[in-house]
């Protein structure tokens, strides 16, 4: 028996809470991984794993094994990618991005990455919805905003202003606001949560502190496309990353209002699995598209106008943000 390949498929299952996925996710035959299972427990000879007909968990024994596997894999992986500085990560990577960062400033650079990385099979999935990083065999997601995954190894990577924006057609009508007061004679178009159907307000910054304001509205939308061509058709106030408004500011089909009192900016992340945060391939994946995000001028940040930024701890304080960031990210 391998020791070192019965703990990687060990700690997968734990993961997965199941003997298919995990095969899955380790591209190996269903009977192999149960083999192999079966194998490690009789060598230890305590039982691991309670199965049933829907879930697999971790005994006991089998979470503190978990723990300790965990451990001594990343050590094992460290070791190795320590003697290796001189050889290109070579593999498979798989990573899920949110669509709007993905086409507005990943995807531009790839040649980059293939040019410096050139034996890595990078599998770019582009969802509207955040993956389970576990569940779908992710090795590596970019995400923004509050991180519900505790379980995840997260990296502060970039942030993303938000910017409020409207169309001139609207502003010809409604007039610009200069001062959140103004707002009273405004109309918004609303983004709706498609998990809970709550409306999200719009937020502001006022004297250091984020505030919700609720304004009069006629629609919402939870789709992110829908959500910015009503911006763009002048049927209300929008709230959206300045990463994505900057093309239709430069154009003149958006114009900038509230400046002074800009949304919360939001911190982004990459988030990977406890048991994969040494890969090579992900390393060298966060490390460069850390480097471009701090090289984007989208993504840059304006510090003449910029807000303080809160803790990652607020989430509160990001919710209503976090919400925005969802509608025009994801699709």
């Amino acid at each position: 028996m391998d020791k070192f390949q019965a703990m990687r498929v060990f700690t997968r299952v734990v993961e997965c809470n199941s003997f298919s996925a995990a095969a899955d996710s380790l591209q190996m035959p269903r009977s192999s991984v149960t083999t192999c299972i079966q194998q490690l427990e009789s060598w230890l000879k305590v039982r691991l794993l309670n199965r049933t007909t829907r879930r697999v968990r971790a005994t006991p024994d089998g979470t503190a094994y978990y723990e300790r596997c965990v451990r001594i894999l990343a050590e094992v992986e460290d070791s190795e990618a320590s003697f290796s500085t001189l050889v290109s990560p070579r593999g498979k990577l798989k990573v899920d991005l949110p669509g709007s960062l993905s086409r507005l400033v990943v995807v531009p650079a790839l040649h980059e990455f293939h040019a410096r990385y050139p034996d890595i099979d990078l599998m770019l999935g582009v969802s509207d919805k955040p993956a389970d990083l576990v569940q779908e065999g992710v090795d590596c997601a970019i995400r923004m905003g509050h991180l519900p995954d505790s379980a995840l190894v997260a990296k502060r990577i970039g942030a993303s202003e938000f910017v409020t924006v409207a169309s001139p057609g609207y502003l010809a009508r409604y007039g610009k606001p200069d001062t959140l007061g103004d707002l009273q004679s405004h109309v918004a178009v609303n983004y709706f949560s498609s998990r809970t159907g709550r409306i999200v307000e719009m937020d502001f910054v006022q004297q250091s502190k984020p505030v919700r304001v609720p304004l009069h509205s006629k629609l919402a939308v939870n789709d992110a496309d829908a959500y910015l061509q009503c911006g763009l058709q002048g049927l209300g106030l929008i709230q959206i990353p300045r990463f994505l408004a900057s093309g239709h500011l430069r154009a003149g089909d958006l114009v900038e209002v509230l400046g002074r009192w800009r949304p919360l900016p939001l911190p982004i992340w990459a988030v990977y699995p406890q048991s994969r945060h040494l890969s090579p391939q992900v390393r060298v994946f966060v490390e460069w598209i850390e480097q471009q995000f701090d090289a984007c001028y989208l993504l840059r940040k304006q510090a003449t106008r910029s807000p303080i930024a809160a803790p990652m701890t607020a989430s509160s304080a990001y919710e209503g943000a976090a919400a925005h960031s969802q509608a025009v990210m994801t699709n």
